[in-house]
């Protein structure tokens, strides 16, 4: 396959880019626990490989040529995000309110992970648009199509977790209710203007 390291490249400037599933990541390290942020960032790689394979079979082209199948799938994916913000903002932070969001199951962490990240369609158009430029069409399709899915999917394990790791070291000063309450206000403002910012774009 000609060009990979450029694809590992591209992989890891899309990947590093702050979107929800970064400040996902974020908000779990310091909030619920490095151990905790670990199973959402598997949630989102398993979710990323899913919309990697989604964009590779047919769903994926009727989802880039149907208008309305990506609005459906667009306007389903801002609302779990603006959802998550509400829910995140108006939350009101007390000690056992601190205590009760350290103590979410790991499952949650991950489904949450894997929810915000399959929810948006727009992976399913930069898939189908990014892999063409990477694989040699004279060479068998499935392998290389593999490698350039897995690889994304691991890049996105291993920036996400530096993201938790140096996230985890600001969570002694950060965990305190007022400190909670001032993140659980920026962290949902941030993920409800993702929400607002996704029902606004066009493909």
């Amino acid at each position: 396959m000609e060009n990979y390291f450029v694809y590992i490249s591209v992989a890891m400037a899309t990947i590093l880019l702050p979107g929800p599933a970064v400040m996902l990541t974020i908000s779990n390290s310091i909030q619920r626990g490095l151990s905790k942020s670990f199973a959402g960032v598997l949630g989102i790689a398993l979710a990323i490989l899913l919309v990697a394979f989604v964009s590779a079979t047919s769903l994926g082209i009727v989802l880039a040529t149907s208008a309305l199948a990506f609005n459906v799938i667009k306007i389903a994916g801002a609302a779990y995000l603006v959802y998550l913000g509400i829910k995140m903002f108006f939350k009101k932070v007390t000690n056992e309110a601190v205590i009760k969001k350290q103590e979410t199951s790991h499952v949650k962490c991950f489904i949450e992970g894997f929810l915000v990240s399959v929810s948006n369609p727009k992976a399913v158009i930069f898939f189908m648009s990014i892999f063409p430029q990477f694989i040699d069409m004279s060479k068998e399709y499935v392998p290389q199509f593999f490698l350039l899915a897995a690889t994304f999917s691991v890049l996105v394990v291993v920036i996400h977790t530096l993201y938790a790791v140096f996230s985890s070291f600001a969570r002694s000063k950060l965990s305190s209710k007022n400190a909670n309450s001032i993140l659980n206000k920026v962290s949902g403002g941030v993920f409800i203007g993702f929400g607002i910012g996704l029902a606004a774009s066009s493909k």
